[in-house]
């Protein structure tokens, strides 16, 4: 498991780097990850390395990179 979250979380790096900060309904897509657990999952893995930026928009989560 943790090795599919560490696999995962380099997904969502990949397409916030690529296509910059987007809301976790986007972010989800653009993954193609199939459950939001895994999404949380390697969200939770990224924000605890220090690499994510959130904002509470309404009722939307963005999300960003910090490099």
């Amino acid at each position: 498991m943790i090795e599919l979250i560490g696999t995962n979380a380099g997904l969502v790096w990949q397409a916030l780097d690529k296509l910059g900060k987007m809301d976790t309904k986007a972010l989800k897509k653009a993954t193609k990850l199939r459950t939001d657990k895994e999404l949380y999952a390697a969200l939770g893995w990224l924000a605890k390395e220090g690499k994510l930026r959130f904002d509470q928009s309404g009722d939307e989560l963005v999300v960003e990179l910090v490099y």
